[in-house]
């Protein structure tokens, strides 16, 4: 989605987020951090599951920002959320942080669709400019991959022999990182300095050589190549 595609409401309000993360340290930091975006407002902090459920239900928020792992089982809590509001709360947004470049999280966050959902490394939480725009692309519906599970995936599939992706040209394994990352077209061009209808055809291209058909929305894009990733990582 293009800039003018976000609604009056998140252009004019701040985008109201609930976080959660059990180390207070990280809570407290990202909290923070926000404090400086006037563009966010922090509504809650919650340190586990249950808080973090009763807080969305309090406050109603735009967007989730919650840790991968929580208590009470420190397993995947920041997954079984995401799911939990696909169902109940589908115009909420969900960023998950974890410490994982798996591409097994990123699908599981994706297994119910990929519209309002963003998966980043906790690292990429002192880089304020990524972390915010994670937070603005799914509050409008957008959907983001930390470029580095994208990266590992591609370097994974690529290993194997006879992989198509051995085909592709370096720029379009440029493109194609773009598209797993969730950009449409026209973010792909500015960011890689190439007209739309250089991209178009480059993803037709890639599409092509890797045998996934067509995938004209931007969402179906994402799932579609980070399953073809992940099927040839594990492979």
């Amino acid at each position: 989605m293009g800039p003018g595609d976000a609604s009056p409401i998140l252009s004019t309000m701040p985008i109201r987020v609930a976080l959660a993360d059990d180390s207070f340290l990280v809570r407290e930091g990202i909290r923070e951090l926000l404090k400086s975006v006037g563009e966010v407002e922090v509504v809650a902090a919650c340190s586990d599951f249950d808080s973090l459920l009763a807080a969305i239900r309090a406050e109603r928020p735009d967007v989730v920002l919650t840790d991968i792992r929580m208590p009470p089982s420190n397993t995947n809590e920041g997954i079984r959320i995401s799911g939990e509001l696909r169902r109940t709360s589908p115009s909420i947004g969900v960023v998950v942080l974890s410490q994982y470049a798996d591409a097994e999280y990123a699908l599981a966050l994706l297994d119910e669709g990929a519209a309002g959902r963003a998966y980043l490394l906790k690292e990429r939480v002192s880089d304020l400019a990524q972390l915010v725009n994670a937070i603005q692309e799914v509050a409008r519906g957008g959907s983001v991959i930390d470029s580095k599970v994208v990266e590992n995936l591609i370097a994974a599939r690529s290993r194997h022999q006879r992989s198509p992706l051995a085909e592709l040209t370096s720029r379009e394994r440029e493109v194609l990182a773009e598209v797993a990352q969730g950009k449409n077209n026209a973010g792909i061009a500015a960011g890689l300095h190439l007209t739309e209808r250089a991209v178009e055809k480059h993803i037709n291209s890639i599409f092509s050589k890797l045998g996934l058909g067509e995938e004209q929305s931007v969402h179906r894009r994402v799932k579609a190549t980070l399953l073809y990733l992940a099927a040839g990582a594990q492979a």
